[in-house]
């Protein structure tokens, strides 16, 4: 049986069925755009956490370098967020040369902080604005993993940079008595910037070529979209250019209070804050509080961070907008997904309190002459009858440690008299303030440096960093969850205010304060100060460790908890919010409905029943697709 032609059934044949190719589609410029933009912000977000980690990674040794406290190298890292705010501190060393050079490093995380401010929360609007409401959450996800690759870069390269002594290649390291593990060694802090800033200055290459806007993804026909191929210039909006500075200005005070109005965007604000306050003392101090709680040196504190935490918080934040994209969570499901994995990881992070190391033996400080623990913040305590005639300085900190596992703050208030070798391997002899002799009769001896923690110490340590990333990567599944709550919660119009809002907030009261207090308490358990050369008091050289661990994760742990209440609220508020918006959604549907089969006339049969057209229409349909 031969097949129809056009003049069998009236119809024409289909292109298919003539063999003629059909056209291709034309590819859609604005969805290569937003992928390329996407990209280029990726590596703008990795350049500038990398430089800013690793400013964190390099405190210990700019406060070795300049002989700062924890307070003034807090203020130093929050210059980033000051954005130029002039400092005027008095400079207690005018007599050192170098002194004063630290502000140099103020000045210059200052700047980077004034470049670096517009990114975030322009490149997220963006990136909203133009990608699909499912879509949209999957790309920050991605965006912040791959942002996370740089704090794991930077606090390898201040690993790597910490090994190297600050004079390296003008000093010879045979000549260097002290190691990393020495509270006065200093890295090569300086040479990190070279390369951090490398990186930045390529990441703002991109940017140059880029369109100022993008239609949004699947309304590339509906909207007053035009492509001009001459100059590549998209518009979706043809009178943004016209757009006054006047106007801007008229109405952003309007926009801030009808912002600042909504009760569940001020609410979750409040408890950025306090999260925030948490998350940068933590960040700030945590390399060191594993240098001075269990020992570790500022290298092998910041590798461990950037080789084993950073990780799993980058796939946390992967997996956290998988499952919204994955699973088309609303906000309030979002909101609560949030709230439960920032709390268990919280819970985690109270396990911190009970892994510790003791105090480390040292006379005159932790313990007595005689051995027995004690706890001085007096340097009158450091001289004792064995080492009264010896006429020693008490301001001095150049550790030995005896056979005992005692530490004394120098030689010569361990009582020694003699020494033989040189450099490193120089040991100290007939010292009349050790109590156990070493093996060889009728001396008593010590060696440079303090004296190594035990191994229940060791184990401790590998306990902390099992809790550290178990707690981290399960926090990190909330992250993108959290942040799509501050884009959600209020009206499209307002959500570059928003989040500009939020960042400005955060780094006010969130990125300035917080290494400047965190460091002060921490300043506040030091036990042996180090003297600078023209009198004044210099960088801690030993901490009591038992009140460095209660303070610090009391500060952070407090800090986190009380943002929970206002993280409550805000669910609460969502919820109520939303459920209205459902109900106001089903009635309209209802009345529209309504509506139409109201204006529907209605047809008379012969019979003398009657049907409406619409119910007509639908059985017409219904046997034409019969």
């Amino acid at each position: 049986m031969s097949e129809p032609t056009e003049e069998d059934n009236g119809k024409p044949t289909s292109q298919q069925e003539l063999c003629i190719p059909e056209k291709e589609a034309p590819k859609d410029p604005s969805c290569s755009s937003l992928r390329i933009f996407i990209v280029a912000l990726s590596f703008a977000y990795f350049s500038k956490t990398l430089c800013g980690t690793y400013m964190k990674s390099a405190i210990t040794q700019i406060e070795r370098r300049f002989d700062l406290s924890s307070s003034v190298v807090g203020l130093i890292d929050g210059s980033f967020e000051m954005d130029m705010i002039s400092a005027t501190l008095t400079l207690d060393c005018v007599k050192d040369p170098g002194s004063s050079m630290w502000i140099y490093v103020f000045l210059g995380n200052a700047l980077r902080g004034i470049g670096e401010t517009p990114v975030t929360p322009l490149g997220i609007s963006y990136i909203d604005d133009f990608a699909k409401a499912e879509n949209s959450a999957f790309y920050i996800s991605c965006l912040q993993t791959i942002m996370l690759l740089g704090p794991m870069f930077g606090f390898i390269l201040g690993s790597m940079c910490a090994k190297l002594y600050v004079d390296v290649g003008f000093v010879s390291v045979d000549s260097v008595t002290i190691s990393p593990q020495d509270a006065r060694w200093v890295g090569a802090w300086w040479l990190g910037f070279f390369v951090s800033s490398a990186i930045l200055l390529l990441a703002g290459v991109p940017f140059w070529f880029l369109p100022r806007s993008l239609p949004k993804q699947g309304e590339e026909g509906k909207e007053n979209y035009t492509v001009d191929q001459g100059n590549k210039e998209q518009s979706v909006l043809p009178n943004t250019h016209s757009v006054k500075l006047a106007d801007i200005a008229q109405g952003f005070l309007p926009s801030l209070k009808k912002l600042l109005c909504n009760p569940a965007y001020f609410l979750l604000l409040c408890g950025i804050v306090l999260k925030f306050n948490s998350f940068i003392g933590l960040l700030t101090f945590k390399a060191k509080y594993m240098e001075q709680q269990f020992g570790q040196s500022a290298s092998r504190a910041n590798f461990l961070i950037g080789v084993l935490i950073l990780p799993v918080v980058a796939v946390g934040i992967f997996l956290g907008g998988l499952v919204m994209k994955r699973y088309k969570l609303s906000v309030v499901a979002g909101a609560q997904l949030s709230f439960i994995t920032s709390v268990t990881a919280f819970l985690l992070l109270l396990l911190h309190f009970g892994t510790k190391c003791d105090n480390v033996p040292v006379a005159g400080l932790t313990v007595s002459y005689n051995g027995t623990p004690e706890i001085s913040h007096d340097e009158h305590s450091l001289m004792s009858q064995c080492n009264q005639d010896c006429s020693c300085s008490t301001s001095e900190w150049d550790p030995v440690c005896s056979d005992s596992g005692i530490t004394y703050v120098s030689p010569c208030l361990a009582g020694c008299t003699t020494s033989t070798g040189q450099g490193k391997n120089t040991v100290f002899h007939n010292c009349s303030c050790v109590l156990t002799p070493s093996p060889v009769e009728g001396s008593r001896s010590v060696s440079l440096g303090q004296c190594p923690r035990g191994p229940a110490c060791t184990r401790s340590f590998t306990s902390y960093m099992a809790v550290s990333v178990l707690s981290s990567f399960i926090n990190s599944l909330g992250t993108t969850p959290g942040y799509m709550i501050t884009i959600r919660c209020i009206s499209p119009e307002l959500k570059s205010l928003a989040l500009g809002i939020q960042t400005l907030v955060m780094r006010t009261l969130g990125g300035i304060p917080a290494p400047v207090y965190f460091g002060a308490l921490i300043d506040s358990t030091c036990l042996k100060w180090g003297i600078k050369s023209c009198g004044g008091r210099g960088a801690c050289r030993m901490y009591d460790s038992n009140m460095y661990r209660v303070i610090f994760l009391s500060l952070t742990t407090c800090l986190s908890g009380c943002s929970y209440f206002f993280i409550i609220a805000v669910i609460v508020l969502l919820r109520k919010q939303f459920r209205k918006e459902e109900v106001k959604a089903l009635q309209q549907t209802a009345s529209k409905q309504n509506e139409t089969e109201l204006q529907s006339p209605e047809i008379c049969h012969p019979d003398g029943s009657k049907t409406d057209a619409s119910a007509r229409e639908k059985t017409e349909n219904t046997n034409t697709e019969c």
